[in-house]
């Protein structure tokens, strides 16, 4: 029976030098490619980047059913990587739920008050308050590619202020 290198070996500390044992660090191709980044780094791009992403995921709502899903996905991802764009996954996911809840109460009134003819009268202003929350999140996400951490008015002191004391 053929017995490998290390047979016998085993519970012996390696010596200094020995490259029988242990890990003589990352190989090259891992550090040029960027693979042994530190976990808690993110790079300025990167950061605008899924900030930006963040705040256009309000264009999918159509898609998906009007679930602010992908901010939830963005932050659970990045909240402990980046708090800024931990910030604004979550300044973008309650703003999401903010307006769900305005249009579906706001839409149901119009239905009800349809039933008695003056929910008619509210049909104009509910469309056009259904366009204002694919039209903010661009505009947020404008301002973020324009180098501004843009901030939704209320939304965003109340994730500042839950922040601070939780810290």
């Amino acid at each position: 029976m053929q017995q490998g290198p290390d047979y016998g070996n085993y519970g012996r500390h390696p010596e200094p030098g020995d490259e029988t044992y242990g890990s003589r660090g990352p190989s090259p191709e891992y550090e040029t490619r960027g693979m042994m980044r530190p976990s808690g780094s993110v790079s300025p791009q990167d950061e605008k980047t899924w900030s930006i992403l963040s705040h256009l995921s309000v264009l999918v709502w159509p898609v998906i059913g009007f679930l602010p899903v992908a901010p939830l996905v963005i932050w659970l991802v990045y909240r402990d990587r980046s708090p800024r764009i931990a910030f604004h996954a979550l300044q973008s996911l309650w703003y999401q739920v903010a307006w769900i809840v305005i249009l579906v109460l706001g839409w149901s009134i119009t239905f009800i008050l349809s039933l008695v003819l003056i929910g008619f009268l509210l049909i104009p202003f509910m469309l056009l308050a259904s366009v204002v929350p694919f039209i903010h999140g661009c505009w947020a996400a404008y301002k973020i590619s324009q180098g501004v951490d843009y901030r939704y008015p209320l939304i965003a002191d109340r994730i500042d202020g839950g922040r601070r004391n939780a810290h």
